[in-house]
């Protein structure tokens, strides 16, 4: 039996196989085969092998992140579908099925790479285009922790100009949540804002591009509201009425700023509508584009009633199409949109040890889902009650987590680390921010080559140097394929041991080394651990 089997393996790694289509199948997982799986908020749980017991059902549910309907096996295999998965490991099977359409599946060369390769070509080829530059380049400044539900002029511009008294770089600036009159009306709030057009002059004068946060929720019992139930462009409840030819009345979903309408963006009327509002933004105020947030799939997996039939996860899709007019966007849920110029980010991490942990094998998993253009969430933690009692705070943590994002293809700062931390330790963190503009170049470059080829920007160790047994290293990563970076994410590591595949390699402090051996390596709270590829 283990010879017939070596043979099928033989066969595997020199062919790849014609897809196989169906709704449902069942695999029987190899010896030391790994999968990933299109879902970055369990990256960190993954790859999954044949001791693996359990079960996603992405109908429905993008798991607060990024989804995509896909697996990839270490031995190239590929799994596929147009519609959401329903995905069971079970100790030693893998069983995959889907509501709606059917599963292409098949192999393709012997290793993760070669899998990867074909289900890009095959399936979410790249369009060429990117995401503003200023994204990768520069470091990127959220104003979510320091003012949540009081975003206004005074204490925006008070933000910005204290990251240029504090010496980090300028790049781009994100004003969140409440910065508008009201969910639905994309207006300043005249409470808050003065004169948002001169705001945004000042910022642009002071270097940052500037990005405001948007939903598609609707608060309801607005004028609004009733505008846009009146056209028909609001999500409907089928309780009272399912001819949307008619009077319909609508639908009130429930999420984490209360209850509220929702555009239904299967309309196409309900998108331009959106754009309109955005792009008035544009062009009276010069805002430079949006994050584009609350899209989860799990809104709409009640009994409602939407223009055009289909998944829930269909109106996430939607609602990330609109990012594609606005090259400076960003977005924390998406459905299968891999290959496109959008910025995806981590969702939200608490500040706790255990969700740094999951910042590499996170972001490694969007790269293995086709997502290239990527951010791990705010530094420190995009939580916000994490930081009202500065007591909790850990400055260790927040220096550790910048040390993450420094050679990520984006980093994002929100809590102020100058407001929050000492002295040496906000140098650090603006050492980081630095050591990433340093970068900016060489992380382009890469983008670049992604939105041409597909080539991820952050790999695992794994896709670059497959069958050396690193399929479950998940606290180093490889930029581009020159640069090993291994930072420290346990609390008082100031040692750590560095797996270095095969090749010479030059580190962060000038010492060459030897590839294919574990080094241990002394890890002060000032260093970053990097390794580069010699010739």
């Amino acid at each position: 039996m283990r010879f017939l089997s070596s043979i099928f393996f033989i066969i595997l790694s020199l062919c790849s196989f014609r897809n196989i289509e169906v709704k449902e199948l069942e695999y029987n997982i190899m010896e030391g085969e790994f999968w990933w799986m299109g879902l970055s908020s369990v990256g960190h749980k993954t790859p999954y092998d044949s001791q693996a017991k359990i079960t996603f059902n992405l109908w429905g549910n993008n798991f607060g992140n990024q989804a995509q309907p896909l697996l990839l096996s270490n031995k190239g295999r590929y799994i596929w579908s147009e519609n959401p998965l329903k995905i069971e490991f079970d100790y030693g099977k893998l069983k995959v099925s889907v509501k709606d359409g059917h599963i292409v599946s098949g192999s393709s060369g012997n290793n993760l790479k070669s899998a990867f390769k074909y289900a890009v070509k095959h399936f979410f080829p790249p369009n060429q285009l990117l995401p503003e530059a200023l994204m990768f380049t520069q470091p990127q400044y959220n104003t979510w922790i320091e003012l949540t539900y009081d975003q206004n002029e005074a204490d925006i511009l008070e933000y910005a100009q204290s990251i240029i008294d504090q010496g980090y770089p300028p790049g781009v600036l994100m004003i969140d949540d409440n910065w508008q009159e009201d969910y639905g009306v994309w207006t300043f709030s005249k409470k808050r804002f003065s004169n948002p057009k001169k705001m945004i002059e000042r910022l642009h004068e002071m270097g940052f591009k500037v990005m405001m946060w948007v939903c598609p929720f609707v608060s309801p019992d607005s004028e609004v509201s009733r505008s846009l139930e009146e056209k028909g462009l609001l999500i409907q409840d089928p309780s009272f009425n399912t001819d949307l030819s008619s009077k319909n009345t609508t639908s009130i979903i429930r999420w984490w700023n209360g209850a509220s309408a929702c555009l239904d963006l299967s309309n196409p009327e309900s998108r331009l509508w959106f754009k309109e509002q955005l792009d008035h933004l544009v062009e009276e105020y010069k805002v430079d584009g949006f994050k584009f947030d609350a899209g989860d799939a799990d809104f709409y997996v009640e009994d409602i009633v939407t223009y055009t039939k289909g998944s829930p996860n269909d109106q996430t899709a939607y609602f990330a199409m609109l990012g594609l007019d606005y090259p400076l966007n960003e977005f924390r849920a998406s459905w299968k949109m891999a290959g496109l110029p959008l910025a995806q980010r981590l969702r939200d991490k608490e500040h706790k040890w255990e969700d740094l942990r999951k910042l590499i094998p996170d972001m490694m998993s969007q790269s293995m889902m086709g997502y290239a253009y990527t951010c791990p969430d705010m530094i420190g933690g995009g939580e916000f009650k994490s930081f009202l009692n500065l007591s909790n705070v850990d400055e260790e943590l927040i220096v550790r987590s910048a040390q993450v994002h420094a050679l990520m293809p984006m980093m994002q700062f929100s809590v102020a680390p100058w407001r929050v931390l000492s002295e040496e330790n906000n140098k650090i963190c603006r050492q980081a921010a630095h050591l990433h503009a340093s970068m900016g170049d060489y992380i382009l470059k890469l983008a670049v080559e992604a939105s041409i080829s597909g080539e991820p920007i952050v790999k695992p160790l794994d896709y670059v140097f497959p069958a050396l047994g690193y399929e479950m290293v998940k606290d180093q990563f490889v930029l581009g394929e020159e640069y090993v970076v291994a930072p420290v994410v346990e609390k008082g590591g100031r040692s750590r041991d560095v797996i270095l595949p095969p090749g010479k390699w030059e580190s962060d402090l000038g010492v060459v080394y030897d590839g294919g051996r574990t080094i241990t390596i002394d890890v002060p709270l000032n260093r970053l651990p990097f390794f580069k590829k010699m010739q």
